[in-house]
């Protein structure tokens, strides 16, 4: 048995945080029935075609859902809604400001009728503040959470390559959601959830904020390597190709001298005696690696890294990452199926074949709208009038 199996979900999503939240509770065996417009859907449908003509972000963030698509606008599409939160667990929605509490969907309006049920509301800035009403896709929040500010190189600001705001947003709502379960099984009432994307990055901004706290100077943009540790990051060794590295300590700096610069006696040099002196003398540290570094090839630097305990890690590609070794000797591959046949998914985190997490199908738009209208009443020639007047 699944550890969410026998919950039901609904949800009002679309993008990335809310769909990147429910998919991980179906993972765990809820039922996730995904409320969409007639016609379009999730917008994130349409971003790209990469998928054997489905979008890259859809495919990763929706399997084992179940679509209806209801016009919410029509009254008759709007009881339907109720009567899927009549035995509804959680309800999790992420449209914009103000949209359910105009459709009586808000916590508020829903928790006398459904006491049990747990609703989570996932929104840029939070549902009350100055920034309520204000529009919020992802790189506009690794902008406004600071993210930005520490990410590049200088004068040259960097965005995560992924959807690093929804994504934080998404597994703050998912975590929340278990946790109200639990509460719910003790006390027997249902819970709001209010999570914003600003708050989950400003939490995942910790390290920053209080690197700097006071007033005191911020940690620079870096690049890829690390803007407060040294040696930490990118170097390029003899053959073109980049290694990652980085040092912890003052064990593993004697080490690294010794077995992969093949210096001893800079251990003992006064510039590089600390890390914080490694990090104000970076520049001078950095032309004595790259010079070492230029008589190797990659896999000859790492092979010394490894000898002496030192992190390293390859620059690798998405290509290289599908035929990553490590993923296919834990067997961490497995395939879902879409309307465009079968392509290769990951397993959950944490989770393996054994466990049998759900890895069901990425739904079509509105593929499971007339299976979920019989299951709730309704015959044939009454969906067929839905269907003919558009509001499914």
């Amino acid at each position: 048995m699944r550890p969410l199996q026998g919950i039901k979900v609904v949800t009002f999503e679309h993008a990335i945080a809310a769909p990147f939240c429910t998919r991980q509770l179906a993972d765990l065996g809820a039922r996730v029935i995904k409320v969409e417009r007639p016609g379009t859907g999730d917008f994130a449908r349409n971003y790209d075609e990469r998928v054997s003509g489905l979008a890259s972000h859809f495919v990763w963030t929706n399997r084992s859902k179940e679509s209806i698509t209801l016009d919410v606008k029509q009254p008759q599409a709007l009881d339907i809604v109720h009567k899927l939160l009549a035995d509804a667990d959680v309800f999790v929605q992420n449209l914009a400001p103000g949209a359910t509490q105009r459709l009586g969907l808000d916590y508020g309006s829903l928790s006398g009728k459904y006491p049990r049920l747990i609703v989570c509301d996932i929104s840029g800035y939070g549902l009350d503040g100055p920034f309520r009403d204000k529009k919020a896709y992802d790189l506009l929040i690794q902008s406004e959470s600071g993210f930005l500010s520490i990410t590049g190189s200088e004068g040259q600001p960097a965005k995560a390559g992924c959807s690093i705001a929804d994504i934080a947003a998404g597994m703050y709502g998912y975590t929340n959601i278990l946790a109200a379960l639990i509460e719910r099984g003790k006390t027997g009432r249902g819970k709001h959830i209010d999570v914003s994307m600003l708050e989950s990055m400003a939490e995942w901004m910790s390290y920053p904020l209080y690197y700097s706290i006071d007033g005191q100077t911020a940690p620079s943009q870096a690049g890829a390597s690390h803007a407060t540790i040294f040696p930490y990051g990118p170097f390029i060794a003899g053959d073109g190709k980049t290694v990652m590295l980085g040092l912890q300590n003052e064990r593993e700096w004697k080490s690294f001298c010794e077995t992969v610069l093949c210096q001893p006696a800079l251990a003992a040099d006064d510039r590089f005696s600390s890390n914080s002196r490694r990090v104000a003398s970076r520049d001078a540290l950095t032309r004595i690696i790259v010079d070492t570094f230029s008589t190797l090839t990659a896999a000859q630097v790492i092979e010394r890294l490894e000898r002496a305990s030192i992190a390293n890690a390859r620059m690798n590609d998405m290509h290289d990452v599908w035929r990553h070794e490590q993923l296919a000797a834990r067997h961490r591959w497995t395939s879902v199926r879409t309307s465009a046949g079968e392509v290769p998914a990951l397993y959950p985190p944490g989770q393996t074949a054994a466990d049998e997490p759900r890895m069901d199908a990425v739904p079509a738009l509105g593929e499971n709208t007339g299976a979920i209208l019989r299951e709730l009443g309704f015959d044939a020639s009454a969906i067929d009038a839905m269907r003919a007047s558009t509001m499914i």
